[in-house]
């Protein structure tokens, strides 16, 4: 009976063993991971270069959008409405 539980102890210490070399093994070095260098067609290098920050043409776009957002938002829709109930209903 003594024998059996011997062994049991001995293959919980080999499976701690291993599960401890397990883990130290999922540690990344400072060199991990590696990724290979990326190569970017002419589009994605386009808007590699135009999406960063700060840049004048990024500010002019953004610029434009939020005057196209106000002027559709703020006179196109309302213009329609007006339109709308006077072609209708007056």
């Amino acid at each position: 009976m003594s024998g059996s539980a011997e062994d049991e102890r001995l293959r919980v210490q080999q499976l701690r063993a291993l599960r401890r070399r397990w883990l130290r093994d999922q540690e990344l070095s400072p060199r991990e991971p590696v990724l290979p260098p990326r190569q970017l067609g002419t589009v994605a290098a386009f808007w590699e270069r135009f999406l960063q920050p700060g840049g004048l043409w990024r500010q002019q776009v953004h610029k434009a959008y939020q005057t196209g957002g106000f002027v559709l938002l703020r006179v196109l829709l309302p213009a329609w409405a007006i339109a709308y109930y006077v072609k209708y209903h007056l």
